[in-house]
């Protein structure tokens, strides 16, 4: 009983140390997703949307919207940890926690679970700033809520790994320049792939955001181009593959034990 409540302690000590973190400084952290995602509102929602009309039977500020949630959610629970990880690797308080008694499971979901926390806060941004644009009627809340989470935690993952390897700040906008941004523009945000050959189709399937992106729109508007199964199947697959990767490189030290 003790060591689970000192467990828990440490755990709500860095995942509220997270939270304060990036609430703290919102203008910084929240504002600035909800103002981008309100050009993409009006850009391609009202004035590009309009011209190109329905896609799969909805208008096409509607079809969007879903996916620029996960974008904002992606986006923001990726460099949450990327960057307050790194941080604490930088200034050197990570070698406090490796030494102190507390499980490195605790370490790696305080971080992550701080992670999570700001991707949904600013997807709960994008999403009441879209009510502006258009009115969304959710299809299935319970799935809806159940992607976001998973989603958010993905990549809050891979962020963890990011920072871990990390050794400049320079570094941890590596994988997201060149990585995250291309495989969410790529991922059906603004588009449906059956728009695209067979072959691109096929090469498509690759993308695992694309399968988030679909699951979400999915629990939203009721339509989707990949089975639900598939993309939660995925979404499982790659938790526990990228928490197990975490995991072991923190109880390794790698990068930390320098």
């Amino acid at each position: 009983m003790t060591h689970w409540r000192s467990s828990w302690v440490a755990f709500t000590t860095i995942l509220f140390k997270e939270i304060k973190r990036f609430t703290r400084i919102w203008p910084q952290t929240l504002l600035p997703p909800g103002i981008v995602m309100a050009l993409y509102f009006v850009i391609f929602g009202k004035m590009i949307g309009s011209r190109i009309g329905e896609m799969d039977g909805f208008a096409y500020i509607d079809y969007i919207v879903p996916g620029l949630i996960m974008m904002s959610v992606i986006t923001n629970s990726y460099s949450n940890v990327a960057s307050s990880f790194f941080s604490t690797k930088f200034q050197r308080s990570i070698e406090e926690l490796m030494v102190a008694p507390v499980s490195p499971h605790v370490i790696l979901l305080g971080y992550t679970f701080g992670g999570v926390a700001r991707g949904l806060a600013v997807g709960l941004i994008v999403t009441l700033m879209s009510m502006f644009f258009t009115r969304l009627q959710i299809h299935h809340i319970g799935l809806t809520i159940c992607v976001v989470f998973f989603t958010s935690l993905v990549f809050s993952l891979g962020g963890f790994i990011n920072s871990v390897f990390a050794r400049t700040f320079d570094d941890i906008s590596i994988v997201p320049t060149f990585v995250l941004t291309p495989l969410t523009y790529l991922g059906g945000v603004f588009y449906s792939i059956h728009l695209l050959s067979p072959f691109w189709q096929g090469l498509s399937m690759a993308n695992p955001i694309l399968h988030m992106v679909n699951a979400f729109r999915y629990g939203i508007l009721g339509v989707s181009d990949i089975p639900i199964a598939t993309a939660l199947i995925i979404m499982a697959v790659f938790t526990v593959a990228l928490y197990s990767l975490s995991y072991w490189l923190l109880v390794r030290g790698t990068g930390m034990r320098q």
